[in-house]
């Protein structure tokens, strides 16, 4: 039988349900965490800005609080870049996706060229028990470590245990209004002793991240997985999950997968006008992204829109499509200021942005 076809705009609907975009959630913040299967955090404020657009009642406590009770960690995950996961995901995401935090140490010239010939077993062991003494930064880690290998790159040998050792950046990197630099510990000693869990074998981790990618995203193609974990060849782990899965075709023709008993968005529903972070996994999230963004605007186009660069920052979205970026800085009479530049004026809903506006100058002033 052949697949069903499903529009762009069912697409679209359909993201913006699962990913907490279609209305405001009354879940908890880290139950909305793991819905949206974690948020981008490379920028600590991010998530902040990433559930002030999901919840309803949101504020910047809500998520400090989880943060300082070890709920929710800061750790290198999906694409080796820094994601806010629940301490659970965290133990089930790390073992999937560190294949790519493996491929970007060993192939990237900065870092394979300074570790190469290293027993990296005993620099693990090393760094492990030394960030056992206290929380460091990169730089304080590499120092120590070349106290035992004076003749290393203390930089690279920290990057090498930051890809191969699960760190998570404690607090207080990551808290609204709290600058300073990442110290790492590892997740054995913050999450506790016996806590990480037992390894998965790699091929059923492969499995639950392929799931729960598309419980938060689906339905997608492989490639869409692929671009949002950073790891390839998942092509055979989807098909090793074909009996859970139910086949669709894309606005190409393209296959997408998505859950058996996964619900669809409604096509007909509206869409409000929601306020995104710069990294926003609701767009990063596929290779084709379509779904979000308007014809003829990719990713860098997007971020090139971006300024000034040193404020708080992001995407609108209007009608569920990316139609605009936003910034929010400081005046010198102390009062903040918002600043909204629409990709197009036409159809641009004025009235309504700026009362969503206003709301998101509220909450960014209270750092």
């Amino acid at each position: 039988m052949a697949s069903a076809q499903l529009s762009r705009r069912l697409l679209n609907r359909t993201l913006l349900r699962r990913q907490l975009l279609d209305a405001p959630s009354p879940l908890a913040v880290p139950d909305a965490v793991r819905q949206v299967a974690g948020l981008q955090a490379q920028v600590p404020r991010d998530p902040y800005i990433g559930l002030l657009a999901r919840l309803a009642g949101f504020t910047p406590g809500d998520l400090t609080a989880a943060i300082s009770g070890r709920v929710l960690v800061r750790v290198a995950l999906m694409r080796s870049t820094i994601h806010l996961v629940t301490a659970a995901d965290c133990r089930e995401f790390r073992p999937a996706v560190q294949p790519a935090l493996d491929r970007e140490l060993f192939t990237t010239a900065t870092w394979s060229r300074p570790i190469a010939g290293l027993d990296l077993e005993a620099v693990l062991a090393e760094a492990r028990d030394v960030l056992r003494e206290e929380p460091m930064t990169a730089q304080e880690l590499g120092r120590r470590l070349r106290e035992r290998w004076p003749d290393r790159d203390g930089r690279a040998m920290a990057y090498a245990v930051r890809n191969l050792e699960t760190l998570i950046q404690v607090p207080p990197r990551g808290l609204w209004g709290q600058p300073g630099q990442p110290r790492y510990a590892t997740a054995g000693d913050w999450l506790g002793a016996g806590q990480e869990g037992a390894p998965r074998e790699p091929r059923a981790a492969a499995q639950a991240l392929v799931l729960r990618y598309l419980a938060a995203f689906g339905p997608a193609a492989v490639r869409d997985v692929q671009a949002w974990a950073g790891v390839t060849r998942l092509g055979e782990v989807v098909e090793s999950l074909r009996p859970r899965l139910r086949a669709y075709a894309g606005p190409d023709g393209r296959e997408l997968w998505d859950l058996a008993d996964a619900e669809l968005g409604d096509e007909d529903a509206p869409a409000p006008v929601r306020f995104l972070p710069e990294y926003d996994n609701a767009i990063l999230g596929y290779a084709d992204r379509g779904r979000i963004l308007p014809d003829g605007v990719t990713f860098s186009s997007y971020a090139a829109r971006l300024r000034p660069k040193s404020v708080v920052r992001g995407g609108v979205l209007v009608d569920g499509f990316l139609r605009g970026t936003w910034a929010v800085w400081r005046q010198d009479s102390g009062e903040h200021a918002l600043h909204v530049d629409p990709l197009e004026e036409e159809g641009w809903p004025a009235g309504t942005v700026a009362e969503r506006g206003a709301e998101l100058v509220a909450f960014t002033s209270r750092a």
